[in-house]
């Protein structure tokens, strides 16, 4: 169950690339500011009828560490990286995460990573790289040596992040209201420091604003919150690599992209890892 709600958060993302295109020109760091202002939005009107839920934002200082530098370090660094190397080359890096998720698990209190789990990630991450580099090649240059640094600590915060938050099961998920506040703040301190402010333009634009808000950067967050804490983590870690496939998949749907033989081979691969990653945990529902 908690595995399955953590997967909802990969299909949410999925939404980001076409909700991103549609909002028109916002800059990233203020659109972030904006989106997880709504997303924290989504806590603070749940808690109208669960009151008692604030009280969980009362937690140590470590706590709003790791979710402060998860949720706000990722996307910072994520923009650093895209603006010192090609968007291919940072997007590539900052997608190990993944991987990193699977292997660390194996450093976990009761964790114990099998070789399908890391077969299936790396099947993942090959459909990964056909769906990023649109089936060319990558040519890491030394002048952009800062920017790849920047998208490999990207891929290490947020797998840390997820990690680590297994670690603070505990804490419940509506400390993620908080971090989303913070993460919004900072968010906004970014972008009046390095952007230029330009709103949507259209109806349209603020409809794709609110939807980013809502689904991949609102609820998303909460339940990978909840499925990191009391799910399968390497299932959710080899599985996150649908999310680059579905983005594609749901640009085709919306016409903003065609399929291709590459796109079909990509989802062949994505899905037959995650499969392989899942296999245990398929096998126990059926016995």
């Amino acid at each position: 169950m908690a595995t399955s709600v953590g997967f909802l958060a990969v299909i949410m993302w999925a939404m980001l690339a076409l909700f991103t295109d549609v909002s028109g020109k916002v800059p990233p760091f203020q659109l972030t500011a904006m989106t997880f202002a709504i997303g924290a939005c989504l806590g603070l009107l749940s808690w109208l009828w669960r009151p008692g839920a604030a009280q969980h934002l009362r937690q140590p200082a470590k706590v709003w560490l790791l979710g402060v530098v998860g949720l706000f370090g990722y996307h910072f660094l994520y923009f650093t990286a895209l603006r010192n190397a090609p968007a291919v080359d940072a997007s590539l890096i900052a997608y190990l995460w993944p991987l990193f998720i699977v292997v660390g698990s194996a450093l976990m209190p009761g964790e114990r990573l099998r070789w399908f789990h890391v077969l299936g990630t790396l099947l993942g991450l090959a459909g990964t790289v056909l769906i990023v580099t649109k089936g060319g090649s990558v040519g890491f240059e030394a002048q952009y040596a800062f920017g790849y640094a920047m998208a490999g600590l990207c891929a290490l915060t947020w797998s840390a992040y997820s990690l680590l938050s297994r670690r603070f099961a505990s804490v419940p998920t509506d400390a993620v209201t908080g971090f989303c506040v913070a993460t919004s703040v900072l968010s906004l301190i970014s972008h009046l420091a390095l952007e230029q402010t330009v709103w949507p333009e259209s109806l349209t634009q603020w409809l794709a604003v609110l939807g980013l808000g809502l689904f991949p950067v609102g609820a998303a967050f909460y339940a990978w919150d909840f499925g990191v804490k009391r799910g399968n983590i390497q299932v959710l870690g080899a599985s996150s690599y649908a999310a680059p496939l579905l983005s594609t998949l749901v640009l085709i749907a919306a016409g903003a992209a065609e399929p291709t033989v590459r796109v079909l081979l990509a989802c062949l691969l994505i899905t037959l890892g995650a499969v392989l990653a899942a296999k245990e945990m398929i096998f126990r529902k059926r016995v």
